[in-house]
């Protein structure tokens, strides 16, 4: 067991529902063990500048169920500067923190590393509604953004349907599109582009609407990850080749808002638990992670080495299946083996003639 007195806890980077569900089990965790918890505002900038409070359990009792972050987050650019992180960790030993614990996403991890070399005891939390820590097959907030998206992708539908229009809707993930395919799959959209599988082909976008509206549809929809295209040309390029209405909606920082799901007020509970249970069983510079829905850690340094950036494989094929594009990317798989085997057999025949 460690000799662990007192804690820090931060959120970093984008705010995701479910870090108050973190901050909160911290808390009271750390309170089991008789440890002292200081919460750090604004994040790494907050321990640059030593913007803090006192945690007890009475602070957070009530925090559960409130979206975003009771300890404000930002994106720290100073915290890149060695002279900023020296300054902010000779904050924690001058006020007796014997370990910080941070929630965040990719960005808050790679801070951790740096840290680390500053002789900072951290644990990590993965903290984005992203999804895109590879570590984990979880991340907090990503439940409550996909609910999020999917809600007002329905009510965008209900306008397409009653004006007959296509409709472009851009959802959040930076890199990673997960809250597109689980969204796009909730709603039942026509196609559904994600940074993983995009190949730059329009065309299997366009046709697989022209096909709807040969079969009399008369509303569309096209989902698609922040970053993988121009939305707008999307939409331009819809309405030019089908000469269907098209219009784009971007969602944005609405899916980081709300009331956390269930399962990231469970997950943020869990993990925040869990953190605070490394540090006192004397583990240094950990993240948290769920693998096959438990909870285990890793190094943060083994941690950033896992390289995952594909998609699950089966929920994306089940995304073509559920959508007329798999008919469309299907046909021309097997035009172009048809033409594959055509060609080899003209072939065969040339060398036959030749040998005749």
């Amino acid at each position: 067991m460690s000799e662990i007195k007192k804690i820090a806890v931060l959120t970093s980077g984008g705010d995701a529902p479910g870090m108050n569900s973190a901050i909160r089990a911290v808390v009271f965790s750390a309170a089991r063990f008789g440890i002292e918890v200081v919460g750090i505002f604004r994040g790494y900038e907050g321990l640059i500048d030593w913007e803090t409070i006192k945690l007890e359990p009475d602070d957070v009792r009530n925090i559960n169920n409130r979206g975003g972050t009771i300890l404000y987050t930002s994106r720290s650019e100073r915290f890149l500067d060695e002279k900023f992180r020296k300054q902010a960790a000779d904050n924690l030993r001058k006020n007796n923190v014997d370990a910080v614990v941070a929630i965040g996403g990719d960005g808050t991890l790679r801070g951790a590393i740096d840290f680390e070399k500053e002789g900072i005891n951290i644990a990590c939390i993965p903290g984005t509604i992203d999804r895109d820590v590879s570590c984990s097959e979880y991340t907090l907030g990503f439940d409550t953004a996909a609910n999020t998206a999917t809600e007002a992708i329905d009510k965008i539908r209900d306008s397409s349907i009653s004006h007959g229009r296509c409709s472009v809707v851009e959802v959040m993930g930076r890199k990673r599109g997960y809250i597109a395919l689980w969204a796009g799959m909730a709603t039942s959209a026509d196609a559904i582009i994600l940074p993983e599988k995009w190949d730059g082909n329009y065309n299997n976008v366009t046709d697989a609407i022209k096909r709807r509206h040969e079969d009399g549809r008369n509303s569309y929809l096209v989902v698609v990850a922040e970053g993988v295209t121009d939305a707008n040309e999307l939409a331009d390029l819809i309405k030019k080749k089908t000469g269907i209405e098209s219009r784009v909606s971007v969602l944005g920082y609405i899916q980081r808002g709300g009331q956390p799901s269930a399962k990231d007020r469970m997950y943020g509970s869990l993990m925040g638990a869990y953190a605070v249970e490394i540090l006192v069983n004397g583990n240094k510079n950990r993240i948290v992670a769920i693998k096959d829905d438990k909870l285990i850690d890793y190094s943060i340094n083994e941690a950033l080495n896992i390289q995952n950036s594909q998609i699950d494989s089966f929920q994306y094929k089940l995304s073509l299946l559920l959508s007329d594009w798999f008919i469309s990317v299907q046909i021309k798989f097997i035009v172009i083996r048809l033409d594959s085997q055509i060609r080899q057999i003209n072939l065969l025949i040339t060398k036959m003639r030749s040998v005749n």
